[in-house]
Parts: C-alpha cells; sequence; structure tokens
C-alpha cells in the first residue's frame, strides 16, 4: 500500500456575508490554521451636533 501524503492540501478562500476566511501556512509541528476576517455588520455614521434651539 502507498503511502499516505505528508502535505495536505490548499483550500481555497471562503466567502461569506460577513465573514472571510484563509487557510495559513503550517507550523513546524504541521498544524495548519485559517485566519478569519470579520467585515463590519453596520455602517457608523458621523456624529454631528444637534442645532439648538
Amino acid at each position: 500500500m502507498s503511502e499516505p501524503t505528508k502535505t495536505r492540501p490548499i483550500v481555497p478562500e471562503g466567502k461569506a456575508k460577513f465573514l472571510i476566511t484563509r487557510q495559513m501556512e503550517a507550523n513546524e509541528k504541521g498544524f495548519i490554521g485559517y485566519e478569519t476576517i470579520w467585515e463590519p455588520f453596520h455602517k457608523i455614521a458621523k456624529y454631528e451636533t444637534p442645532k439648538r434651539p
């Protein structure tokens, strides 16, 4: 039987409505993590002081 491969396949970038995941490089122990990037759910409006009566 053939030996299993020691390298992991490259996973494409995952995209959702507010989330992006990317595969990170393997560390010295062989662990492969994933980087998660959250986009903001709402926009922040610039604050303006109200007019005085």
